[in-house]
């Protein structure tokens, strides 16, 4: 599935069942931390979203805010402290948030149209808000549509993003959220394209709340093998997210995540390794049951 295809979710999706999935309790003693997007979950409740994540044995959920309202300002302050316990309640950890700007419509931060501009940064702000009231975390700044070029040459777009994310920055700060300035494949936007890049604009903004992660899915732009990229840009990578090169999860395709996460090990990395994936047809049951397997088997081959 497409990142413009996904079916958006509304406040009155149905439950769906989640009790075929497998307790992998044992999980809980594995050496990463592993959290899921939320938006494979298509019209589950958000409750029954977070039983069947923490039966697999995962103990965190990352969240697009599609998936919960059109727009942050639906979100009300007693909603946000409703989903923020339902997440505590049923044994799972907040990670973050991802996919920040795909509604409302009309945003773009990058674009020559400064008022569009500034109207799609006061956005982001509200999303800091947001990522901060459910229990604080990082925010994946991906958002290919909303961040290429719109009527400007690439070099003016790459500085009004740089610009945008200096200016929210404090802000991010200050409620407690890192903002992850995320590599995409060219195919998808034409800003910022490689880790290289992203940790480019990282030390240009120079601030503690803007840093970059890693995506295996988004490393077609990239010239060096992922272990040696992750290795090289450790020190500002706060964040993996796993996937097949084609967007299904892993061990449905031929990549070998061995390398990057033995790379991980060596490193001491300690925080979140969040499962997203684009492909939903197995269904959530099916992906998160198998996805669990995957990391147990690959533990097991880890010189931990």
């Amino acid at each position: 599935m497409k990142r413009r295809d996904l079916f958006r979710i509304g406040a009155g999706a149905m439950v769906a069942p989640w009790a075929g999935i497998i307790n992998q309790a044992k999980a809980a003693g594995l050496h990463f931390k592993y959290s899921i997007c939320n938006e494979m979950f298509e019209k589950w409740e958000f409750a029954a979203t977070c039983k069947a994540i923490k039966a697999a044995g995962f103990t965190g959920i990352e969240i697009s805010p599609f998936t919960l309202a059109e727009n942050a300002d639906q979100i009300t302050a007693g909603r946000r402290r409703e989903l923020r316990e339902i997440i505590r309640s049923e044994g799972l950890q907040f990670a973050g948030l991802h996919w920040l700007l795909v509604t409302p419509a009309g945003l773009h931060v990058t674009t020559a149209d400064k008022k569009v501009r500034d109207m799609s940064w006061s956005y982001v702000r509200k999303v800091i808000d947001l990522c901060a009231d459910l229990g604080k975390g990082i925010l994946v700044f991906g958002s290919p549509k909303q961040r290429g070029t719109q009527g400007n040459t690439l070099a003016q777009a790459t500085e009004n993003l740089k610009n945008g994310l200096a200016l929210v920055a404090p802000h991010a700060g200050e409620r407690g959220c890192t903002i992850l300035i995320e590599a995409l494949p060219s195919k998808d936007t034409n800003v910022i394209n490689t880790i290289e890049q992203a940790v480019k604009m990282v030390k240009e903004i120079n601030h503690p709340a803007i840093q970059t992660m890693f995506d295996f899915h988004n490393a077609l732009d990239e010239k060096e093998p992922s272990e040696a990229l992750v290795k090289k840009f450790f020190p500002s990578i706060r964040h993996i997210h796993v996937n097949e090169m084609d967007g299904r999860y892993p061990g449905t395709g031929s990549l070998n995540f061995l390398p990057v996460f033995q790379t991980l090990v060596d490193l001491k990395y300690s925080r979140w390794v969040s499962l997203e994936v684009f492909d939903f047809k197995p269904g959530p049951v099916q992906i998160v049951r198998d996805s669990m397997t995957f990391y147990q088997d690959m533990e097991k081959r880890l010189k931990l």
